[in-house]
């Protein structure tokens, strides 16, 4: 096999902590891979990687092995694209994840657009708000929004997504309008509850520069943003919520924008990649895109 062949294998092995999903993810058979490994071992006489019954994991000189071959991939990769047209269109499919209402109400409607201006490129769009791995789901790239972890990612921030304070007509009409921060202790909130760990969100607000918040009383939790709207339109308490989930909803009257001077900090968009390796163009450009996009409907 292919020393290139080999090194792409055994990083994928390392990134995937399994022959079993790395063979998945490459679209080769189980021994396929596991040979590979064994054939590059012996090739370099070290050995790359610790095997268990439930774990594969990569050595000390595995792991510095490791960073090497994503160099020397990425090198390959770019070699081979020198002497390519440059005028040549992008090709290939692209398998891309985002959250659930960005892909629904902005992303789908305006790929039309995407895929006529590069006819070449297919989209597997995943829109889920779940946490996804890209390396064990072959993920291209993902689009998330809020505060990210260590995952080791590559990140490329994209904009900020501006929160607003709304209330519906009917629920101002009761309880009456809070015109300050210190007004919420006297008002009801529709609590949201993190679909990945169950935490209710505090109510949060910038005032005087810095970032404060306070739990609200609420009789109903939800923990989807189409829930959290509904219930907001029924009038059973304030939200917080991206400005543009609700805009047509408040130039509709339907609902209410409240504490203008109270908003919650933007939170952060950003584009990941599974590791430094050369992207493809049809990822770039997927992804320049997608910035354009974004920048011109949420971010405002």
């Amino acid at each position: 096999m292919d020393r290139i062949d080999l090194f792409r294998i055994f990083s994928r092995v390392v990134e995937c902590s399994s022959f079993t999903r790395a063979a998945d993810t490459l679209g080769l058979p189980r021994s396929s891979v596991s040979a590979a490994v064994i054939e590059l071992e012996g090739r370099i006489g070290a050995r790359l990687l610790h095997r268990t019954t439930r774990r594969v994991s990569a050595t000390q000189d595995g792991m510095a092995f490791y960073e090497r071959c994503l160099r020397l991939t990425a090198d390959v990769e770019e070699t081979e694209n020198m002497f390519r047209r440059t005028g040549a269109q992008p090709s290939g499919r692209l398998k891309v994840d985002v959250p659930g209402r960005i892909g629904r109400l902005i992303i789908a409607p305006a790929l039309p657009g995407f895929l006529e201006r590069y006819p070449q490129i297919d989209i597997d769009l995943g829109v889920t708000d779940r946490a996804v791995n890209l390396v064990e789901d072959s993920i291209d790239c993902v689009l998330r929004v809020g505060p990210l972890g260590d995952s080791g990612l590559i990140a490329r921030p994209i904009g900020a997504l501006p929160l607003i304070n709304v209330a519906s007509p009917a629920y101002l009409e009761r309880h009456g309008t809070p015109r300050t921060p210190g007004d919420l202790a006297d008002h009801w909130a529709v609590n949201y509850a993190s679909p990945s760990t169950g935490r209710v969100e505090d109510w949060e607000w910038l005032e005087n520069g810095a970032l404060r918040n306070m739990a609200l009383r609420g009789r109903v939790t939800v923990n989807s943003a189409e829930a959290y709207i509904a219930c907001c339109l029924a009038g059973l308490g304030l939200i917080q919520i991206p400005a543009y989930d609700v805009r047509h909803h408040v130039e509709a009257g339907e609902l209410a924008e409240v504490l203008p001077d109270f908003r919650a900090e933007p939170m952060a968009m950003t584009l990941l990649y599974p590791h430094r390796q050369h992207l493809s163009r049809r990822v770039q450009v997927f992804a320049d895109w997608l910035e354009r996009l974004l920048k011109n409907t949420v971010t405002r």
